[in-house]
């Protein structure tokens, strides 16, 4: 199953934070938990142990990167298998989240349950954050997310400490010549063998399908016949895996911010080359500025930077990869663009201090120099989703391409393919996910043409990969990661009614 480069690690997490900057569920489902009408694997047969539990919901309490939510939020702990395939064996931790519905009890909908992206992103920390958007829906389902396998609360992964990561900045992430591609490669290798050493088996069992039939196991212990379901970015990805292995249990499903199921290890950074310079162009533009002009004039600030990093206020340097990165965070929301236009203002005036804090927010870095955690779970879940391991004469072969398509990304993304998961301690399981869901009730897919991390053409896609009937696509002409909630009324209100009535739009929609 291939992943989607990291760029798209913090999915709707990410647009918030920029844009932040400037039925009774105590019984168990009744229906069969699997699906063989889609030709996937099923989850029946799970013991009572598992299907039939009672979560404990409680007060939530504060962790290491939130505050306590309120207390209209509970919080709880349920088991899942660690193999599906040795059920009555040994289980993972799942930490999930929910807040129940507002409204008449005798309009009540069920769960509506949500995965904001990543892979790795927590939900139990997001969800509280994003309920704001969706006041409406809450009215008829309770909300619920979760931290999946290998995240967050759910035993999360994490392979490097603090120090550890900090000095791997200063690798070289779009190496020049030998020495810096052995170095290159030999942190990948670090970074994988701290997964491998600190995570021990369940390095094997954080794939996209486990969690797949992780959600499941969740609708039959909240109490829901069918899976309501609003994935985001990766979610996207996550929630057509789901509708393979589960057709059956499909409800009222949204995917917004789609993840192209065609695509492998190659075709994904492409899209993402494609999807960033887009974005980027459509930046330079608000500013009055050639787009050509402008990304050559950020592409010879990031050469100067590959030889001779810049001086910060706290004392670090602004690197070539990291003033990448801080450059990229803005690009998910376009309330952020004015915040990029001061940072880069302020790197060609010899200052990299407001780039380098864009970088440090999509890296989880916070001011006593602690890192969060996501981008772990997010390679341990993508590498052993993806058997692809591209090799250096692959990736050499294909620079050109990515060069041509983005001067300021396509370097790093086309090099990003082959160092992602070189030398993984676990075997990848897929080349692209399975998604085809034949007799699934209607999925709703939402594009959105200025979309940076995951391209608008995405949806398409994943709606022919889904099968005739089944996906249904709206496209908004917008901008920023996302369409949902991001300004269109004419988005907003077709979601709303296709959950709250399951009223399917004419497929092809669009929003403009």
């Amino acid at each position: 199953m291939a992943r989607y480069a990291r760029w798209a690690a913090l999915g709707t997490a990410a647009a918030l934070l920029v844009g932040g900057c400037s039925a009774d569920s105590s019984g168990a489902g009744q229906e069969d938990a699997g699906d063989t009408r889609s030709g996937g694997s099923s989850s029946s047969g799970l013991p009572a142990s598992l299907t039939g539990q009672k979560p404990d919901w409680g007060r939530c309490k504060a962790t290491s990167d939130s505050p306590a939510p309120g207390d209209e939020w509970q919080c709880a702990t349920i088991k899942a298998p660690l193999d599906y395939a040795k059920p009555d064996g040994g289980t993972v931790n799942l930490a999930l989240i929910r807040s129940r519905a507002t409204g008449d009890k005798g309009k009540h909908l069920g769960s509506l349950l949500f995965n904001f992206g990543g892979p790795g992103g927590s939900g139990v920390s997001t969800l509280p954050w994003y309920a704001s958007r969706v006041d409406q829906l809450h009215e008829r389902y309770d909300l619920v997310s979760w931290d999946p396998r290998g995240t967050g609360a759910s035993e999360g992964v994490r392979c490097r400490d603090d120090k550890e990561i900090q000095a791997a900045e200063k690798v070289d992430a779009t190496p020049d010549d030998a020495a810096e591609e052995k170095a290159f490669l030999g942190d990948a290798t670090d970074f994988g063998k701290g997964c491998e050493k600190s995570t021990g088996s369940l390095l094997s069992h954080v794939s996209t399908t486990d969690t797949a039939r992780d959600m499941d196991l969740m609708r039959q212990v909240l109490g829901d016949d069918s899976m309501h379901y609003f994935g985001i970015s990766y979610g996207t990805e996550l929630g057509g895996v789901y509708a393979h292995l589960f057709a059956k249990n499909v409800g009222r499903v949204v995917l917004d911010a789609v993840v192209d199921p065609t695509a492998d290890t190659f075709g994904h950074a492409l899209n993402q080359t494609q999807g960033f310079q887009r974005a980027l162009d459509d930046y330079l533009k608000s500013t009055g500025q050639d787009p050509r002009k402008g990304t050559r004039k950020i592409a010879d600030l990031l050469d100067r930077l590959d030889s001779k990093p810049l001086s910060t206020s706290s004392g670090r340097e602004l690197t070539e990869t990291l003033a990448l990165t801080g450059i990229v965070l803005p690009l998910y929301s376009k309330d952020s663009w004015p915040g990029l236009t001061s940072a880069l203002e302020s790197a060609e005036g010899g200052d990299g201090s407001a780039l380098l804090a864009l970088a440090d927010g999509y890296n989880e870095r916070d001011a006593s120099g602690h890192y969060g955690t996501s981008s772990h779970a997010q390679r341990a879940i993508s590498c052993l989703d993806d058997r692809q391991r591209p090799t250096l004469a692959e990736t050499r072969k294909r620079l050109a391409r990515f060069e041509k398509i983005s001067p300021v990304f396509g370097d790093y993304l086309g090099w990003d393919a082959a160092g992602w998961c070189h030398d993984w301690p676990v075997v990848g399981q897929f080349d692209t996910p399975e998604v085809s869901a034949p007799g699934a009730d209607p999925i709703l897919l939402v594009g959105n043409t200025g979309d940076p991390a995951t391209p608008y053409e995405g949806a398409r896609r994943m709606a022919d990969e889904l099968g005739k009937g089944v996906g249904v696509e709206l496209t908004w002409k917008g901008e920023g990661h996302g369409a949902y909630g991001s300004g269109s009324d004419c988005v907003d209100a077709t979601v709303d009614s296709y959950l709250l009535s399951g009223t399917v739009p004419k497929d092809g929609k669009v929003c403009s």
